[in-house]
């Protein structure tokens, strides 16, 4: 099995401890449950919003480097609103931003963070472009 080296705090550290005895069994059953949840989330939310709002989401997110302290809704509406209103991505995209806003306005935190994330690793996956964002849109 692929070996992963993950940086933790001492409290992520001691809950590790408590609950699986060992850090290490608590990461080897975490990481795994959490890509899984992850990629679940991501197929539902995505359900959610329509091809051009995606694309929207995923533009919006463009040169922006996730910090976890802003894995929250409101730096995801934000994002999303001075792209459209600075950039107008929704219009490029083909979007309604009255209908998006209100679609993003309805997830809850741990809905946005995995959005975020998703709209995140497509600027530095290794087949980033414009002709597979509609693939990555698609995709999961």
């Amino acid at each position: 099995m692929p070996q992963v080296a993950a940086r933790i705090n001492d409290d992520q550290e001691r809950w590790l401890k408590d609950y699986f005895r060992t850090k290490s069994a608590g990461a080897e059953f975490i990481l795994p449950w959490a890509v899984d949840t992850f990629f679940r989330a991501v197929t539902a939310i995505k359900q959610m919003f329509s091809a051009a709002e995606l694309k929207t989401i995923v533009e919006a997110h463009k040169d922006m480097k996730l910090m976890p302290d802003h894995t929250r809704l409101s730096y995801l509406l934000l994002q999303v609103t001075d792209a459209c209103e600075l950039n107008n991505v929704h219009l490029r995209h083909g979007a309604s931003k009255t209908s998006l806003e209100s679609k993003l306005k309805g997830l809850d935190d741990t809905q946005a963070t995995a959005l975020m994330v998703w709209a995140s690793a497509f600027w530095v996956s290794r087949s980033c472009s414009a002709e597979s964002l509609d693939e990555y849109i698609r995709s999961y």
